[in-house]
């Protein structure tokens, strides 16, 4: 049986030195390998808190994008809006003025008293054609019954020849038109029940509504927006 030897005390301090050294490696190690754990742990965070506040800076900024995208479309819309409504009352003024200049116009063509007495010859006429009666009744300015008699005669007359009916028009002098009248006539049948008003007023009134489309569309072009004509 082998006798165990007892260490030096040398041979103590070099195991103990050996000891340290394995401890302090395997320290080293794990602190190694800890840090390696905590850098990769810290990297994943730091990279999870990164897409974090990127998806909210991006959420933020679509927001925003959204935001101002809405207000320069309402914007764009408002002036739009502003500027249509604004061409549209320069174009009404425009047709206002057109048709006040053509008012105007009428008190100036009603001097040329040849053309003014034919125009109300037919006017005359066209109520007697509606009219189809006997006995008709003319309204006009006093101040044009010289005229409207002259162009009563001729309208009696030209019916008579197309229609070959007799027809007995009188002016009705307890009813004449306003003297600030345009002028023109008002056609009124026997028994007074029934009227054509062709006074240059209403026919101008007539025009403003039968041919305002077709002003439009020669003063200002066809309206692309518009989908319907008369």
């Amino acid at each position: 049986m082998s006798q165990a030897h007892a260490l030096s005390d040398d041979q103590v301090a070099g195991e103990l030195k050996k000891m340290t050294a394995f401890i302090r490696q395997e320290a080293l190690e794990k602190a190694k390998e800890i840090q390696i754990k905590a850098d990769e742990e810290f990297a994943i965070e730091k990279s999870k808190l990164v897409r974090q506040e990127t998806a909210a800076i991006d959420s933020q900024y679509e927001k925003k994008f959204k935001q101002a995208a809405m207000s320069q479309q309402i914007t764009r819309s408002t002036v739009a809006n502003k500027t249509r409504l604004r061409v549209l009352s320069e174009k009404q003024a425009l047709l206002d003025y057109l048709f006040d200049e053509a008012g105007k116009r009428l008190l100036e063509f009603t001097k040329d008293r040849e053309k003014y007495q034919e125009t109300l010859k037919n006017l005359v006429l066209q109520g007697l054609y509606a009219m189809n009666e006997e006995h008709i009744w003319v309204r006009a300015r006093r101040a044009d019954y010289d005229l409207v008699r002259r162009a009563i005669e001729a309208a009696i007359n030209e019916y008579r020849a197309k229609l070959g009916k007799v027809v007995k028009v009188e002016i009705d002098e307890q009813g004449p038109l306003p003297e600030g009248s345009a002028g023109g006539v008002l056609i009124v049948g026997g028994s007074g029940k029934i009227d054509i008003n062709n006074t240059f007023e209403e026919r101008l009134k007539l025009l403003e509504t039968d041919a305002l489309p077709a002003i439009r569309t020669a003063l200002f072009g066809h309206n692309v927006n518009r989908k319907f004509y008369d």
